[in-house]
């Protein structure tokens, strides 16, 4: 059932489309076009081939070790987009699991859960991400993936708690019970699929917010580490280059602005289409 209604939103929803193509071209490119371009991280020409501008040999010009731009634009988007979706996917399973006991289960459990979630949300999410980056010299891909999806439920968990104890009354609940369904199955079988309007809306919009913390960590160089390229610490690389070589940073900065243009068009019109409940 979910397939035609996805496929007509999308059909019915210019902006939708147009988020789509963005998304699939980025993802495209991050994916296919590392095996025709040279090594991100190769430094061939130290002596000539510094701050060349965009020309043929280099589409986008080369940095200040030579490194072609282009090559690491399009590997370094492999490990901003798995990096933005990972952490997406973990706080929107996090916040899912979370609201769906809380909204269920309601009185104590639901009490509990709530001031634990308000407790977290007085504390802001970039301040908890510098403290567990700070503390760590070198943080691997997956530890900043864990990082920024272990602060990122919170929002969701209200969400889909609140959804939760809207269906809780309606009748196919009702029915579950009385026909002697266990509580697991009432909440993996009856409710969660019926809170997969606002997961999708949050996880779009999830996304782009993680690729803006991802890319300011690593602006702050507490993200991704070299020689590993990402987008951020592209352009934290070219902080001192700005104005002699606006290109080294110009390119991860335009790849940084479509992607989050992108999800964020693609949320937001979802939620637009589902009623503007979720936001």
């Amino acid at each position: 059932m979910g397939t035609p209604v996805t496929s007509g939103i999308v059909r019915r929803t210019p902006s939708i489309r147009v988020g789509l193509f963005l998304l699939l071209a980025l993802g495209a490119a991050a994916l296919f076009l590392p095996h025709f371009l040279p090594d991100p991280r190769a430094q061939p020409d130290l002596v000539s081939g510094v701050l060349l501008p965009p020309g043929w040999s280099h589409p986008l010009g080369t940095d200040h070790l030579s490194r072609d731009v282009l090559a690491r634009l399009v590997y370094g988007g492999r490990v901003s987009l798995a990096i933005a979706l990972g952490a997406a996917v973990l706080a929107v399973t996090l916040g899912a699991g979370v609201g769906l006991v809380a909204g269920y289960a309601g009185g104590r459990t639901d009490a509990a859960l709530m001031r634990v979630v308000d407790a977290a949300l007085a504390v802001p999410r970039l301040i908890l991400l510098l403290l567990v980056v700070a503390l760590l010299e070198r943080i691997p891909l997956w530890g900043l993936i864990l990082a920024i999806g272990a602060t990122g439920w919170l929002g969701t968990s209200r969400l889909v708690r609140a959804e939760t104890m809207r269906l809780r009354t309606l009748e196919f609940v009702r029915a579950a019970r009385a026909l002697g369904a266990s509580h697991a199955r009432i909440l993996l079988r009856h409710l969660a699929p019926n809170v997969a309007g606002p997961l999708v809306v949050a996880t779009t919009l999830a996304v782009g917010d993680v690729m803006l913390l991802e890319a300011g960590l690593s602006y702050l160089g507490l993200g991704v580490q070299a020689p590993t390229p990402s987008w951020g610490s592209m352009i934290f690389d070219a902080k001192p280059y700005l104005v002699t070589a606006p290109w080294v940073a110009v390119a991860p900065g335009t790849a940084i602005l479509l992607g989050v243009f992108a999800v964020n068009l693609v949320g937001e019109s979802l939620n637009r289409r589902f009623g503007g409940r979720w936001t």
